[in-house]
């Protein structure tokens, strides 16, 4: 799988009244292992394989990259161990976590990092 994420889409709305629905479509559409979704659980051992939200909560320039401060909802769950007898039930539970893109202004990759409380 390829890691690298491009958001030209993003990058080609910047300063246009378009940019925050372009980058919350572009960035829902990622593959939930090219974000830091796993490490910003807090209540569950595994993400789970459903669509993700994102909500800006702040965007910045420098003169070579946009950074978009994000809140991503996604879903996870709580493995059990698959045993015959194992009550515990699989079952979704709301995870939240901010990140923080930083896209290059030039090529639109973009890399993408967890913010710690």
């Amino acid at each position: 799988m390829n890691n690298e994420i491009l958001l030209p889409r993003s990058l080609a709305a910047w300063g246009t009244p378009a940019f925050e629905n372009e980058f919350k479509t572009e960035t829902a559409q990622l593959d939930a292992s090219q974000l830091p979704l796993q490490q910003g659980l807090s209540l569950c051992s595994h993400v789970a394989d459903s669509p993700i939200s994102v909500r800006i909560l702040g965007i910045s320039e420098t003169p070579d990259c946009l950074l978009v401060k994000a809140g991503i909802l996604y879903a996870g769950i709580v493995a059990g161990c698959s045993c015959a007898d194992d009550p515990t039930p699989i079952s979704e539970q709301t995870e939240y976590c901010e990140v923080m893109f930083e896209i290059n202004k030039l090529t639109s990759k973009a890399s993408v990092s967890l913010m710690e409380d």
